[in-house]
């Protein structure tokens, strides 16, 4: 078996300033399809004549969708490689857009598993090309990328309702494939660009058993399964955040439906700011623990200050917002830097979001669940600190494992 080196890094063939902006706006795509919904799902859930569990299959099916289609994203990417998935994923994401914003409640479901699956499509891959393309800097473009995904949530939730109020619901949703071509003509700049690079399996008689394993390594490593604690808690945090929390400040502080739109928007808003201040952090030589323990910390004061201080809800969003960011950006930095190539890195990224997913694909139900039992906030706030408790210290433990030298 023959162990493929890393190929030439976008940066140094002289098309990294092109990749780099083909990737941000890719990102706007990844985020804005799923996050559009929520601001008019009353509209959608008045038009269509559904029923609360059809709405909430509705908001649901995107997440699950993640978990259900990342390994099989993973596979098309061995086998096909990154490029054709990411140029197929972008594609599908806008026939999904089309198809939910037509017709009844069948074709929402339709076009919303389209669009759930070409997400984990782009989600598998956008982490491999930052491993490949810019392995010097992959903690600065992690952070760029993240911003720019918590990006096309703000402008999706503060936007769609003002639009549907003008043009309807369904305009106001398809609205938002206008991304399609923006990250389109970009994207496939950089491809002709750098060349296609297929990164199918090694095509040498061992190739399939080497590709088997470097998984097998992969999944034999403690960084793997500490990182999947780490996304899994933080994304049924954000998750279950993210479905919740209006309802949460509606009932608390009695904040208005305009009012709580705002905070959703706001927590989506600072997560660009934690995904700036990490890879500058890093930079500053900040030692990763150390970044970890303060995002953490501003997470944990969501549940907490909920819990005991509802009025200050302003701060615990906003901290709470540039952890949710942050985290995103130091758990894939993990990927990129801890993995000794694209290959390891695509099977480790694969399975962290798969688990991961599956977790966060649980939160709005489970949260919501314990709601409707409990008739309160508290017991809901204290399941999402236990989720977030779980993915602090798996986090910090994961910043501390080293990565193993080579034989």
């Amino acid at each position: 078996m023959t162990t493929p080196s890393r190929p030439r890094a976008a940066a140094a063939g002289g098309a990294g300033g092109l990749l780099l902006v083909a990737i941000l706006l890719y990102a706007l795509n990844l985020r804005s399809p799923i996050t559009a919904l929520a601001p008019v799902v009353r509209d959608v859930e008045s038009a269509l004549g559904l029923t609360a569990a059809q709405v909430g299959l509705l908001t649901g099916l995107p997440v699950l969708c993640f978990a259900v289609a990342s390994p099989l994203a993973s596979t098309l990417v061995r086998r096909l490689g990154v490029e054709t998935v990411m140029s197929g994923a972008l594609v599908t994401v806008l026939v999904g857009t089309l198809v939910r914003s037509v017709g009844g409640f069948p074709s929402a479901v339709a076009g919303t598993i389209v669009i759930g699956v070409a997400i984990a499509a782009g989600n598998i891959s956008v982490p491999v090309v930052i491993a490949r393309d810019f392995p010097g800097s992959a903690a600065r473009v992690t952070g760029l990328y993240t911003a720019a995904l918590n990006l096309g949530s703000v402008a999706t939730t503060a936007l769609t309702a003002p639009i549907a109020g003008l043009v309807g619901w369904r305009w106001a949703l398809v609205v938002w494939a206008v991304f399609v071509p923006v990250a389109w003509f970009p994207w496939r700049a950089a491809v002709r660009r750098l060349g296609e690079r297929p990164d199918v399996v090694r095509k040498s008689a061992g190739g399939h058993a080497g590709a088997a394993a470097d998984e097998r390594s992969v999944l034999r490593r403690p960084l793997t399964w500490l990182l999947v604690g780490t996304f899994a808690g933080q994304s049924f945090g954000y998750y279950g955040v993210t479905a919740w929390l209006p309802s949460i400040l509606e009932e608390s502080v009695h904040l208005s439906g305009g009012g709580s739109g705002v905070a959703a928007a706001l927590f989506q808003a600072f997560g660009i700011v934690g995904a700036l201040a990490v890879p500058a952090a890093l930079r500053r030589r900040v030692p990763t623990t150390a970044v970890l323990t303060v995002l953490c910390a501003f997470w944990l004061t969501l549940p907490v200050g909920l819990l005991v201080a509802p009025s200050a809800w302003v701060v615990w969003v906003s901290l709470a917002g540039v952890a949710q960011g942050g985290n995103f950006t130091v758990i894939f930095s993990l990927v990129a830097t801890r993995t000794a190539d694209h290959h390891e890195a695509r099977t480790m990224s694969t399975t962290v979001q798969t688990l991961g997913y599956v977790v966060a694909a649980t939160a709005p139900s489970v949260v919501g669940a314990v709601h409707t039992a409990s008739d309160s906030w508290t017991t809901p706030l204290l399941v999402v600190l236990g989720s977030l408790s779980v993915m602090t210290a798996c986090g910090l433990t994961a910043t501390a494992t080293r990565r193993p030298t080579a034989a």
